[in-house]
């Protein structure tokens, strides 16, 4: 038997998508985030049983916005997978636990930036059993009230898609 080769994320294969989130290619992920190309992610907004936010720093190897803070976990559609697919991959893995209910689909929108776009589906999921969130991936982690959150908007350096998506979802919910 082989040596078990290091994962290597950039690596990773993605569909590139166009404006209307139809597949016209693949790419591996490092290529399609050093060229901007329009891939597909998935965040996914977890609460605990007492309706506390799941709230991160991310490492500062990350590949984009390292050591910034998130209010979701998730990450990349894998080529050929589907966005409820990888929620449910993205929450159980990030969070460390397994048997997780499937995220519900809220909502779905296109994030661009000077240097990236990709479709954005936003999810949401009780997560009531213990977390253990991946080292890899996560720097700090704690579960806090919305109060909380809205007190460190403004301190804290923030994903802008996340914010994004963040903001798009209160939107929503004050409706």
């Amino acid at each position: 038997m082989g040596r078990m080769e290091p994962f290597d994320p950039t690596a990773e294969i993605l569909d590139i998508v166009d404006e209307n989130d139809e597949v016209v290619g693949q790419a591996p992920r490092g290529e399609a985030t050093a060229r901007g190309l329009r891939h597909r992610c998935v965040f996914i907004e977890v609460r605990d049983a007492s309706g506390r936010l799941f709230v991160h720093r991310r490492t500062p190897v990350k590949l984009v916005f390292p050591s910034h803070y998130d209010m979701f976990v998730g990450g990349v559609v894998g080529a050929g997978e589907s966005y409820d697919g990888a929620a449910l991959r993205e929450a159980e893995e990030e969070l460390g636990v397994s048997g997780l209910p499937r995220p519900e689909p809220l909502f779905k929108f296109l994030y661009e930036s000077s240097e990236h776009t990709w479709w954005s589906y936003v999810y949401r999921v009780r997560c009531e059993a213990p977390v253990d969130p991946q080292a890899e991936e996560v720097a700090w982690h704690a579960f806090l009230t919305d109060e909380e959150l809205s007190a460190r908007l403004g301190e804290w350096p923030w994903v802008p898609d996340g914010l994004a998506a963040y903001h798009r979802l209160r939107e929503l919910r004050s409706r």
